[in-house]
């Protein structure tokens, strides 16, 4: 196993385990396979644990199984606060110590506010003392480090980074969203202010191993360098010095053993350009059947009336690779999971946006189709609800 170290000098693996789906056994958590996993990730290596308060039996299951074994103060625990439940100061104390109770553990090593949208959720926070909160778990040694993790544009995630002393952050980041989301962007802004970065979704949720174009896998298979399409993913990632770890979500023993050996044998400097342009040759075989050329540049933002463009086009292509359930989702987090909406249907026309694109798209009138195709029902129900909690 490679080993990267955080700002305070800690050395994390390079592969950390996702903890958001272990496998199932009649709707429960497998324990037994669960434990296999993980006691194999252990023993290759893996010390970097990352779940959450609201993965259903996430917590209690890591809690048990690393008690169960002793090996708990051999690895860090990341785990994240559902800050959007949170309404007063004593809910904090209350949903901490539950977290503690399941993880069967005196402190938390990297904490983070989950999918924390904007600096207007970080402000709501801040009033209710969060804080002086954090400081005080700090003190005491509850909490080790604090971040975020974030779904979202460059712009907006610049901005969380600049508004608190945060030690981390967590990102989607992959070689299809390396102009999307924080991207690279996101990613060494974040880098050059010290932050230790751990990077989610490699794979973007199995579509760069399970769902490529043939043209995509036909360009990997000629190529003279012979790897799997989730090898050259988690390559591509950690050729870059600015990633500290990369998240896998593996649910299988083999998938556990593979990763390992990847992660063991990949080091900043080893795709050179010629891996680069083939990377980007396959980005664009998959880019061909999509609904919008967004490269993600950011030149058409900022909106004035708020739209996020790439954000939005980004999930509406998404609807033609990844099915609708996988469109809602990301049209519902980079839209209306924030205290002011940034939905296409903000749009008013103006064209400001397209004079400053440079693949010269039809912004409007692709817009118009994303509200059409993505703003159902469901989503309007869904934002206002989300609207009046956020302001809340």
């Amino acid at each position: 196993m490679k080993y990267r170290t955080d700002r305070y000098g800690n050395r994390l693996s390079v592969l950390g385990f996702g903890c958001m789906r272990f496998p199932q056994k009649l709707g429960l958590i497998d324990m037994e396979e669960t434990e296999a996993e993980i006691m194999a990730a252990f023993r290759g290596g893996v010390n970097y644990f990352d779940t959450a308060y609201i993965y259903p039996g996430s917590e209690s299951a890591l809690g048990q199984i690393l008690e169960k074994n002793g090996i708990r103060d051999q690895v860090y625990i990341a785990t994240k606060l559902p800050h959007y439940l949170i309404k007063t100061t004593d809910a904090l104390d209350k949903l901490f110590d539950e977290q503690l109770r399941r993880l069967r553990t005196d402190h938390v090593d990297y904490y983070l506010m989950h999918m924390l949208p904007d600096t207007g959720a970080w402000s709501r926070l801040k009033a209710l003392g969060i804080v002086e909160w954090l400081q005080r778990k700090k003190a005491s040694g509850a909490i080790r480090q604090l971040g975020f993790s974030y779904h979202g544009n460059a712009e907006g995630f610049c901005e969380l980074v600049d508004a608190y002393d945060w030690d981390f952050c967590q990102i989607q980041y992959n070689y299809m969203d390396e102009n999307s989301q924080a991207g690279r962007k996101g990613l060494r802004y974040a880098s050059a202010k010290g932050m230790t970065v751990i990077i989610m979704e490699p794979l973007r949720g199995g579509k760069l191993v399970k769902r490529l174009p043939a043209g995509a896998l036909k360009i990997f298979h000629e190529y003279k360098v012979k790897n799997t399409p989730a090898q050259w993913a988690f390559r591509w990632l950690w050729n870059q010095p600015e990633v500290t770890v990369v998240l896998s979500g593996m649910n299988s023993a083999a998938m556990v053993q593979e990763n390992i050996l990847t992660a063991s044998t990949s080091e900043v400097g080893m795709l050179g350009p010629q891996e680069e342009d083939m990377l980007q040759r396959v980005v664009r075989e998959i880019n061909a059947g999509m609904k919008v050329g967004c490269t993600g540049c950011g030149y058409c933002m900022p909106c004035p009336k708020g739209v996020d463009i790439p954000g939005t086009f980004a999930a509406y292509n998404r609807r033609y690779s990844e099915g609708r359930f996988a469109a809602f989702v990301d049209y519902m987090i980079c839209t209306a999971l924030r205290k002011n909406s940034t939905a296409a249907s903000n749009c008013i026309g103006c064209g400001k946006c397209e004079k400053h694109c440079p693949q010269s798209i039809a912004i409007r009138q692709k817009l118009k189709e994303v509200e059409k195709e993505l703003e159902t029902p469901l989503y309007r129900f869904v934002r206002k609800a989300a609207g009046k909690f956020m302001k809340f």
